[in-house]
């Protein structure tokens, strides 16, 4: 039997670069596929838009496709794996390996390694181009893919509640003295009931309350609509409160949401949503390791029993399985039913436990 981590180089080498191009082709391949339709469906709102063109088209391509290889390449790396297990046991190579002393752990070490080069790669990606891409494409559809400012802290689709009303920007933006909200609502309640709708196309922090120019206020009780050059509104609500309202993990850096959770728990705000989010950041991008050992199953066994095709959809099924544990336990974190290292780690443990229980199983 041999021992060592790595029981021959050039096999190391053969392995990686079949696990590597394989994953790479199927990432690309669903890549392609999935944004000709998000293009499909999203084009005819772009281009609806007057000034919209082309450019805006391949602009939408641009953000989107970062945000396609973020979400899927977990997915593509089981399926690459699949692809490149399933052919060396057809063409026999894992009965050799296995001749030659080696084991399924040692078979499997060479793309476990590669796994974790590229989930640091994933994680770097994401944070340096997929939260602001994120950050952008949610923007710019939330204002019907209309021009936004160009700023990087844009904020889209705020809500918070402030004496029993309801308010509503559209977009938050700027710092210091630029920072403004544009497309502000206030729904103004009264004992359950809707009283007035004050509708601004900007607000501004002045003093302790917020200027609101191009007022449109609609008056329930007296059914009529005013239109005033500007007012005053939202006494007592502070800047921090519109940018602590919404804090969406998937928009944020995995440092900078840090500091949000902490102002967030400064202000007495809930942070198990953002916190789960947070500790996602690093438990998605690992997850890639365990596609290798979930898809593992399907290079055991002897390829003329005539079940690779069942030990192929063992391993899929396997992988599915722990996407779909993934996304109901982030849900559960969300709401606070999990705690946040609960919801974001949970999966992962147990799905690297059972891999591991079918590959010693297999190998058994």
């Amino acid at each position: 039997m041999n021992l060592e981590f790595f029981p021959s180089r050039q096999l190391a080498f053969y392995t990686v670069r079949l696990y590597l191009t394989r994953s790479f082709a199927v990432l690309v391949g669903l890549v392609l596929v999935l944004m000709a339709l998000d293009l499909l469906g999203e084009s005819g709102k772009i281009l609806a838009v007057p000034g919209n063109g082309d450019a805006q088209l391949w602009e939408y391509v641009g953000l989107r496709i970062p945000l396609l290889v973020s979400r899927f390449l977990p997915f593509s790396v089981l399926l690459g794996t699949l692809i490149v297990f399933v052919g060396l046991n057809q063409n026999s190579e894992v009965v050799a390996m296995k001749a030659a002393g080696i084991s399924a752990h040692q078979i499997l070490a060479p793309l476990i390694v590669a796994s974790v080069a590229v989930a640091v790669l994933a994680f770097a990606f994401n944070e340096t181009v997929v939260v602001r891409s994120a950050r952008v494409v949610n923007a710019w559809t939330d204002n019907d893919y209309k021009p936004i400012p160009p700023e990087s802290g844009v904020l889209s689709n705020v809500w918070l509640i402030h004496d029993g009303s309801l308010v509503r920007a559209r977009q938050v933006a700027g710092h210091g003295s630029s920072f403004r909200a544009e497309g502000l609502t206030i729904y103004e309640r009264q004992g359950g009931e809707l009283k007035r709708i004050v509708d601004a196309a900007r607000a501004v922090p002045e003093g302790s309350a917020w200027r609101l120019d191009n007022v449109r206020v609609y008056d329930a009780g007296m059914n009529l609509v005013r239109k005033l050059p500007r007012t005053t509104a939202l006494e007592g609500v502070a800047r921090e409160e519109l940018t602590l309202a919404k804090v969406d993990p998937d928009e944020t850096g995995f440092f900078p949401l840090r500091q949000k959770i902490e102002d967030m728990e400064a202000a007495g705000k809930t942070t198990s949503a953002a916190r789960a989010g947070m500790w996602h950041k690093i438990s998605g991008p690992l997850s890639i390791l365990l596609m290798p050992l979930l898809a593992a199953v399907a290079a055991f066994g002897l390829a003329r029993s005539g079940q690779v095709l069942l030990r192929a959809c063992i391993g899929m099924a396997l992988g599915f399985a722990y996407f779909v544990a993934d996304n109901f336990s982030l849900a559960m974190g969300n709401v606070g039913a999990y705690p946040p290292m609960l919801a974001a780690w949970a999966p992962f443990f147990l799905f690297l436990l059972v891999g591991e229980a079918v590959l010693i199983r297999s190998e058994e």
